[in-house]
């Protein structure tokens, strides 16, 4: 898996909502047509998507903004404006999106799956939709809102069916490059892989056989848990596994190693302080290079060598089968549906900016007041009315607000009082 990266980061950048159009109907023969300004176009939103064609963030390393397209603006004949194209970020099935903070904001583990990440702007409302019986000539209308521009942490969990857990240079990469077509690097001394691969591997024949993946972890030393040997890094992509093979490396007592027994200790505590429910897997304990075993103690469920394969059908054969009883629960367990995530509504917000002076914080209320021109007496008034209806005088009152306090909202700064 050349140039795998695991960990990135997202600038998502929505578009803007198109500006609503102050025009007049004017024709011949029409007298006062009135107000006939189209809508703008509401922003693209960016979304991220599951993808299984995607392997890594790597297409996020050196290039991790992504923006949706822009609404357009209103015109005269109540005209709208078009919508802003969407945009649909694939990334790979397991990806977790962080906001700086470190809260999750959505765990995209199933293929399709979607994140709204950032809302495009609302389209402005054209003067047209200002109309009433008391307002016969509205000579205003809505600017389009500003598309959300977020930053996002990414980290990528892999989706393996099996993950061989083991100390390093204990025989994972040759075990999946033996079983797969996986080819990480192999060499004789520890920390030869550095990064996970993958593997597919095939079970049985064409028709009754059966496939699963199988990952090669980089190996774990003790202290893992904590940090250790860049153990964060290699632990996380443990933790989707459906099946765990906890490799012993079997010659290690012979070169100055860690009896298996010993070895074996170390792997199930580094496993249950990282992530208690791991322990909880299934998993099989096997030993690794049992043609040049200098140790006879048996702690394994089996043992193999991988370059002579010796035992390695025995194990693949036990392996589909825990496999295969792991996705029937894990089918039981779901719906199966493609899952949505989509940011609660913000809401509103007041916060005191000084000595009587006040700001209302929430995208609702910045679009309340998103008129083309302010100065405009009805603007005005709508703007006071949807403040209103948005409870902003109460959040006002409640947080302490008196009666010749300056309050802003947007581009807008009023004076606070009982008559507004």
């Amino acid at each position: 898996m050349p140039g795998f990266v695991d960990q990135a980061q997202l600038h998502a950048r929505a578009g803007d909502g198109g500006a609503g159009a102050v025009s007049w109907r004017r024709e011949a023969h029409v007298s006062r047509g009135g107000p006939d300004g189209g809508d703008g176009g509401h922003g693209g939103d960016v979304w991220l998507v599951a993808s299984v064609n995607e392997s890594s963030l790597l297409g996020f390393r050196d290039h991790p903004y992504r923006r949706a397209g822009n609404g357009g603006h209103g015109s005269g004949a109540r005209r709208h404006g078009p919508r802003g194209k969407d945009l649909d970020v694939p990334v790979p099935v397991g990806t977790v999106v962080r906001q700086r903070d470190g809260a999750v904001v959505c765990d995209l583990d199933r293929e399709g799956s979607r994140c709204l990440v950032a809302e495009g702007g609302q389209g402005g409302r054209g003067n047209a939709r200002f109309l009433s019986n008391r307002r016969r000539a509205p000579a205003f209308a809505e600017q389009g809102e500003k598309g959300q521009e977020l930053w996002f942490d990414m980290e990528l969990k892999l989706m393996a069916d099996v993950a061989l857990v083991g100390f390093p240079n204990a025989g994972k990469s040759t075990l999946i490059s033996t079983v797969s077509a996986a080819k990480p690097k192999v060499a004789d001394y520890p920390f030869t892989t550095l990064e996970p691969h993958l593997g597919v591997v095939r079970v049985g024949g064409v028709r009754d056989g059966s496939e699963f993946v199988m990952a090669d972890i980089p190996g774990l030393v003790e202290g893992a848990a904590g940090g250790k040997g860049l153990g964060h890094r290699f632990l996380r992509h443990i933790e989707r596994a459906r099946v765990l093979v906890v490799l012993l490396d079997l010659a290690a007592p012979g070169v100055g190693g860690e009896a298996p027994s010993s070895q074996l200790r170390v792997l199930l505590a580094e496993l249950g302080s990282y992530r208690p429910e791991l322990l909880e897997r299934p998993r099989l304990v096997v030993g690794s290079k049992d043609d040049v075993a200098a140790d006879a103690e048996s702690v394994c469920d089996l043992t193999i060598s991988a370059s002579t394969r010796a035992g390695v059908s025995e194990l693949l054969g036990r392996l589909a089968t825990l496999v295969t009883r792991a996705r029937a629960e894990a089918a039981m367990a779901t719906s199966g549906e493609v899952v949505i995530h989509r940011p609660a509504p913000e809401g509103v917000a007041v916060q005191k900016a000084g000595a009587g002076a006040w700001v209302v914080l929430g995208r609702d209320a910045e679009r309340a007041v998103a008129f083309s021109d302010l100065e405009d007496a009805g603007a005005q008034a709508e703007a006071v009315r949807r403040l209103r209806r948005l409870g902003v005088d109460r959040a006002l009152a409640r947080a302490g607000a008196r009666d010749g306090d300056e309050v802003t909202v947007g581009a807008m700064t009023f004076t606070w009082g009982e008559e507004v």
